[in-house]
């Protein structure tokens, strides 16, 4: 292993002449800028949380520093940002039961188990199940639960987030019988008795009857969420769906300096948010920026929620449903466009993407340079596609395509599935493409992300060839796609995405180069440090 990381660590030399003042330099290193002509340098220096000089050796000589790292050949990146993921929720899942992985219904008894004998009289809240990993690929339904765990309070997500196994003692706190019809959702029944699974808005008057975290609860959520982040080489991560008093509590823990993670914040589309967002205006500080509106306009294609505009090849008679009306979808595109917000809609099935694209066409007149993104755009038609530019970006997660691969094609049929994850098709009609992970319906790692755009396999390099893998994407592309090009999904590719003179020194120092090692390794590459502001906020340990 190479010596730099120790010299990393320790190697500061105070200097002082006459020479322009720097904070940190960092040299002999295979500096990616991801500038416009995607340039690579070999040394950069930092003053005041900015990148005050980028090039060649000479910067040892040009300027005097505090700090100055030699490297010994590591590579630098702009620091990584997550277009899409959940990261208050990711941090509340670190209190909670982790069910990913599960491989049967009866191991996600067994964790329920061991949960509840190790924190008694404590409501068993989790995320991570997928039935369609189990060889019985059907969901689970609460009758196990009822008659275990009579007494507790159990709601467990699965992976998606898109639906949700409760058992009875729940369902009777959230006021939910066989009579219970919800829009936009779908309380699953059996011969007429309820399973104990709900689907997307059906969902949320349990959410709206558990107990709510604590504050303590919340921000210790957001420190452990941060850590993990800043272990993968985040340093901005876009959550996809927060309310206002989530936004305020990241504000002030910003404010205080505990929360060190920039955060790209999206409200989420209630009457309550819109009120108070659309009549303040845009806020925007150093780490946070609220300029943005989720939408959700189906569900997921796990459990068949998302809007197709056929029916499920492996469920005849059901296509899926719009979470928001499309009624709904167009008026509120017209509002935001009007208010200057930027209108980022989760739509997975082609009929959610034709009307949502359909919405934003009519709405974007107003605006010359909105950006609107579709969120997932993960099953869209060739007819659709045209609709994509530099006003409608699509934010996708590449590590869908390989997760979803060996389920996605019984959903959608021979025919469809040549439309889904098609995410060079997509950049081709776009320009840019933002990409995300989802996390924690995937792993954090954005290099699972790059790994997943190029090779478009498993980590066991299945399928062979990649899954459609005339939709993968360069390395090049990839990487703009975590850096520059998700900032300029944010509005911020003038101030970070890319290491260039005047903009935020947030790099990721990574142990090998991924733009050059067999991509099968990409995934096993360590961080070395992740770097905020020119301030280490991770390194590793060895």
């Amino acid at each position: 292993m190479k010596q730099a990381f120790l010299l990393f660590l320790s190697s500061i030399l105070l200097l002082s002449c006459s020479s322009p003042e720097a904070d940190l330099i960092i040299h002999n290193a295979v500096v990616y800028t991801v500038n416009k002509d995607f340039e690579k340098a070999t040394a950069v220096a930092v003053k005041n949380g900015k990148f005050i000089a980028v090039g060649g050796e000479d910067l040892i000589e040009l300027y005097s520093a505090k700090s100055i790292v030699d490297l010994n050949g590591f590579p630098i990146y702009p620091g990584f940002i997550d277009a899409h993921c959940h990261f208050y929720n990711f941090g509340l899942l670190q209190q909670q039961l982790d069910l990913s992985g599960t491989k049967s219904f009866e191991e996600v008894i067994q964790r329920i188990t061991g949960y509840v004998e190790s924190n008694p009289g404590v409501p068993v809240l989790g995320q991570g199940w997928d039935q369609n990993t189990w060889e019985i690929k059907e969901y689970p339904t609460k009758e196990i639960l009822d008659q275990r765990f009579p007494n507790e309070l159990i709601a467990v997500k699965r992976v998606d987030g898109h639906a949700l196994l409760v058992n009875q003692k729940v369902l009777d706190l959230a006021g939910i019988d066989s009579s219970t019809e919800v829009d936009g959702g779908v309380v699953v029944r059996v011969d007429g008795a309820l399973t104990g699974v709900l689907i997307d808005n059906a969902m949320d008057s349990v959410y709206q009857a558990l107990p709510k975290p604590t504050i303590k609860q919340q921000e210790e959520a957001l420190l452990a969420a941060q850590k993990i982040c800043f272990q993968n080489g985040l340093t901005t991560v876009d959550d996809a769906g927060l309310d206002k008093e989530q936004l305020e509590l990241i504000e002030s823990m910003q404010k205080r300096n505990i929360l060190d993670i920039r955060v790209y914040g999206m409200i989420s589309n209630t009457p309550e948010n819109l009120e108070y967002y659309l009549d303040k205006g845009p806020i925007k500080t150093e780490r946070l920026n609220i300029r943005s509106v989720k939408v959700y306009a189906d569900g997921a294609l796990g459990s068949r929620g998302a809007a197709l505009k056929k029916d499920y090849s492996d469920h005849k008679g059901n296509r899926g449903s719009f979470v928001t009306p499309v009624e709904e979808i167009k008026a509120l595109a017209f509002i935001l466009a009007k208010k200057g917000f930027q209108m980022n809609t989760h739509a997975i099935g082609d009929a959610a993407n034709h009307e949502v694209l359909n919405a934003y066409k009519k709405a974007l007149t107003i605006d010359p340079d909105p950006r609107w993104r579709i969120e997932h755009a993960q099953v869209v038609s060739e007819i659709d596609r045209e609709f994509f530019g530099s006003k409608i970006l699509p934010s996708i997660q590449p590590t869908h395509a390989t997760s979803d691969m060996f389920w996605a094609d019984e959903r959608l049929g021979e025919g469809r599935i040549k439309n889904a994850y098609a995410y060079k098709t997509l950049l081709d009609w776009s320009g840019r493409v933002a990409l995300g992970t989802d996390f924690p319906v995937e792993n954090v790692s954005p290099l699972k992300t790059f790994y997943a755009s190029v090779a478009r396999t498993t980590e066991k390099q299945l399928p062979l060839g990649g899954f459609q893998i005339e939709d993968g994407l360069t390395r090049t592309e990839a990487l703009k796609g975590m850096t520059i090009w998700a900032a300029y999904a944010n509005f911020e590719e003038e101030i970070k995405g890319s290491i260039e003179v005047g903009k935020m020194a947030d790099m990721v120092i990574l142990k090998e180069d991924i733009m050059e090692i067999d991509i099968n390794t990409v995934t096993n590459i360590d961080v070395v440090a992740t770097i905020v502001d020119g301030v280490i906020v991770y390194r590793a340990s060895k």
